[in-house]
């Protein structure tokens, strides 16, 4: 039984009740669910902006689903649209759009920094310095040094697309200079931070002929979803691969082989569609093949007819749209490095070696089991999500399978069926898009900071397998 004293107003655990008892304390202490509370008011400001007359263009109100989509949409960096933003916002209404994408990208990338140094600092003295000359990357403390560098990181590269794409929509394209000015810049933060929004109804559809204009979308796509830790160490080791970390090796080598075999699967089976890269002489189809290889890995942009394509490579890229991009980045999925977890462990498994085993390194039990978790329960959404919207409307199973993909990987690229869904549906996919942008940095936060070593363990027995 707990008594307090009247002289010191502490009770017997010496330790200030009101500070115990403080339901902000004991908040700050989950990390992940303060990243999940400011996510969502700044969706809810995003929305409401969007709700002021002084956004629409047309004078016409847009509904709190519509200005929730939109706002979702350009903080979890995704890209689907159920408005045409440069006919139906303002200016006003595009900047919203526009500082939206680059919260979701800078703050995103960022708290998934800190969020992995609050991660370092629940372990012991000997685990922080293991992890920290393993990674040689984050310090423990330096949470100043990850937000500067992060966004220093992310307008540099921006301000190196705008200034291709800027004079080329002015002197190629004939815009005004502040006509070019505006759309290269805002295309440029569109593209980096992986959104795909663009101020065109037909997204990039119109530069597909122009590769100052596309292959500069498609190179900063990259950029921005390898992922902040895997930049920050490429700028320091670019010229030395024996100095990167686990992490980074298994990043830009498995972004590699997804994007030459997305875009040689998608330039194959697309070369003689009559809808889509038919018609365009040899280079145009290889320049706009590669660039949709690209995209599904979080980009969102297209240049040609999504909904025009072969059943075949639409699931090419609806498999390349699960999988998404780097982890800490601006792109969505399940990310590179799970992919390559599992394909390893898969490997191990069919040669018969007990623990797995890459680039000189054992992977630990625990990495193993996260991969497999966040799989599954991708998987399970994706699935359960699909089912729900074919059973409430009355689109084919392809079209509505694409959407939920798109959304859960915060991609973007559609069949053309996202303005034509329910409310319902709508408000399903602003889930899926908030899930497919916080849920994976929340969910691998939530387990590392809830592993604990267990003094016993059960007699151990094996199911039959297959």
């Amino acid at each position: 039984m707990r008594r307090r004293t009247a002289a010191s107003g502490f009770d017997d655990e010496s330790q200030p009740r009101s500070r115990r008892d403080d339901p902000l304390r004991s908040l700050w202490k989950r990390p992940a669910s303060i990243f999940v509370l400011c996510f969502v008011a700044v969706d809810l400001v995003g929305a409401g902006l969007l709700m002021l007359p002084a956004a629409h263009a047309r004078g016409e109100d847009l509904t709190f689903v519509d200005a929730l989509f939109t706002s979702t949409t350009a903080l979890a960096v995704c890209g689907l649209s159920v408005i045409d933003l440069g006919a139906e916002l303002s200016l006003f209404g595009q900047v919203v759009v526009a500082v939206l994408i680059q919260v979701g990208g800078i703050g995103i990338m960022t708290l998934a920094s800190v969020l992995g140094v609050v991660v370092i600092h629940r372990f012991g003295l000997r685990m922080q310095l293991s992890v920290q000359a393993e990674t040689r990357a984050l310090q423990v403390g330096d949470l100043r040094g990850v937000v500067s560098r992060v966004v220093v990181v992310s307008l540099v590269c921006e301000a190196a697309v705008a200034a291709v794409l800027v004079p080329r929509f002015w002197l190629e394209h004939g815009m005004e200079p502040h006509s070019a000015l505006y759309r290269g810049v805002f295309h440029a933060v569109s593209a980096f931070n992986n959104a795909g929004l663009s101020l065109y109804s037909d997204s990039l559809t119109r530069f597909a002929a122009d590769p100052l204009v596309v292959l500069p979308a498609a190179l900063a796509t990259i950029l921005g979803g390898l992922g902040f830790p895997v930049l920050l160490e490429l700028r320091r080791h670019l010229g030395r691969p024996r100095r990167w970390t686990l992490h980074t090796k298994l990043t830009v080598v498995t972004t590699a082989l997804l994007f030459v075999g997305g875009a040689i699967a998608v330039t194959a089976l697309e070369w003689n569609n009559p809808a889509t890269l038919g018609p365009m002489s040899w280079w145009q189809r290889v320049l706009d093949g590669t660039f949709h290889g690209i995209m599904p890995r979080s980009g969102g942009f297209n240049v040609v007819d999504v909904g025009a394509m072969n059943q075949s490579t639409l699931m090419v890229v609806m498999m390349l749209m699960f999988v998404g991009g780097g982890s800490a980045g601006t792109a969505g999925g399940i990310k590179v490095a799970t992919l390559a977890v599992i394909f390893l462990v898969v490997w191990a498994e069919i040669r018969g070696n007990p623990s797995v085993h890459v680039f000189g390194r054992k992977l630990s039990p625990g990495v193993v089991r996260q991969s497999l978790s966040l799989l599954f329960l991708s998987m399970t959404v994706v699935v359960v999500s699909t089912v729900a919207v074919v059973a409430a409307t009355s689109f084919a199973l392809v079209p509505v399978l694409f959407e939920v993909i798109s959304a859960s990987g915060v991609v973007g690229l559609s069949m053309g069926i996202t303005a034509e869904l329910p409310p319902g549906a709508h408000i399903l996919l602003v889930v899926l898009m908030v899930a497919g942008r916080i849920g994976p940095v929340t969910f691998a936060a939530a387990l590392a900071l809830r592993e604990r070593t267990k003094r016993y363990d059960l007699p151990e027995s094996r199911p039959i397998i297959g």
